[in-house]
């Protein structure tokens, strides 16, 4: 797994080059899936998912969607992960199914002047108008035509968290205060990593998640780690197939009480073995968490991971 989670950033899929040999324009009546790259700052956000009378990131974007692209109603898009009010994302993914004549709505003067764009230059067109109309708290990176059988939530290997603590007796930085939490209490990594290696793998997280009605809370955390930078700020690397609701913030509130030495070192793995949310274990604010990375299979997998993601799971005997 140490290719898998490696701190380098989410890759982007390329456009293909405008005219590129290979490149077929979907034809009239015909659906487009496309895959968007994105990030957010989630202060001002009530999370991801589409609320009435509240600022959601898919509310922004869907609206935007179906602005530039004349679409009544909006599309409806589907994300990698659904982030909680005031959490952040850098690598977030999501995917929207669109009428493939809709991207006609971004070649303006172009097109009534008789020219015509390829695919292509359609969604490299449509990037810029969403930059241009979107909000400057959530952006899109790329746009691109997604490959057979994708899928941004059932087709990804593993989403990869970033925690940020700072523990300096001073406060935090100022300038990053809405994406770092300031711990007032010193901080012991040794002692936090002792604590986590006892939660990785495959168990049922019920202790770390607030339960919703038909959803597993069984998970496999891969990697929860804890590193001080050069600037002695504290990052914790969290990942996993998939997380249910709350799961990282919980996972880190119970750890900083390790930390602080407020907890034994054993009590995380003690709490997580009851298989039921325990009132100790504190939910860190949002504010410190950001969704920094998705990773896809080879195209050819994409189909075959999503089918399997969507069997509700089951711990084995």
């Amino acid at each position: 797994m140490a290719e898998l989670v490696s701190g380098v950033a989410p890759s982007r899929p390329e456009a293909a080059p405008a005219g590129s040999p290979g490149e077929v324009s979907p034809g009239a009546g015909e659906t487009l899936r496309l895959r968007l790259d994105l990030g957010y700052d989630g202060t001002e956000f009530s999370g991801w998912a589409r609320q009435p009378e509240r600022r959601t990131v898919q509310g922004e974007l869907e609206s935007a969607l179906g602005r530039i692209l004349r679409l009544e109603p909006s599309p409806s898009l589907t994300v990698a992960g659904r982030t909680d009010a005031g959490v952040h994302a850098r690598g977030q993914v999501a995917h929207v199914d669109l009428p493939a004549e809709a991207l006609q709505a971004v070649e303006g003067r172009r097109k009534g002047a008789g020219g015509s764009m390829s695919v292509s230059e359609r969604l490299a067109a449509l990037t810029r108008r969403l930059a241009g109309v979107l909000p400057p708290d959530v952006r899109v990176h790329a746009v691109s035509k997604a490959p057979g059988g994708f899928d941004a939530r059932f087709s990804a290997l593993f989403r990869r968290y970033a925690y940020r603590v700072c523990d300096s007796p001073g406060g935090g930085d100022p300038l990053r205060r809405r994406e770092v939490l300031w711990y007032p209490r010193p901080l012991d990594v040794d002692r936090m990593n002792a604590a986590a290696v006892h939660l990785l793998g495959e168990h049922d997280f019920a202790a770390f998640c607030k339960k919703r009605d038909g959803a597993t809370t069984i998970r496999e955390l891969q990697r929860l780690e804890w590193t001080r930078d050069a600037g002695g700020l504290l990052v914790a690397t969290v990942v996993a197939d998939a997380f249910c609701h709350s799961m990282v913030r919980a996972l880190v509130g119970g750890l900083l009480a390790v930390g602080e030495g407020q907890r034994l070192v054993d009590w995380p793995a003690e709490v997580l073995l009851k298989g039921a949310r325990d009132s100790g274990v504190n939910v860190a604010p949002a504010r410190g968490l950001c969704l920094e990375e998705v990773r896809y299979p080879a195209d050819d997998e994409l189909a075959r991971r999503a089918g399997e993601t969507r069997h509700l799971r089951t711990l084995g005997p």
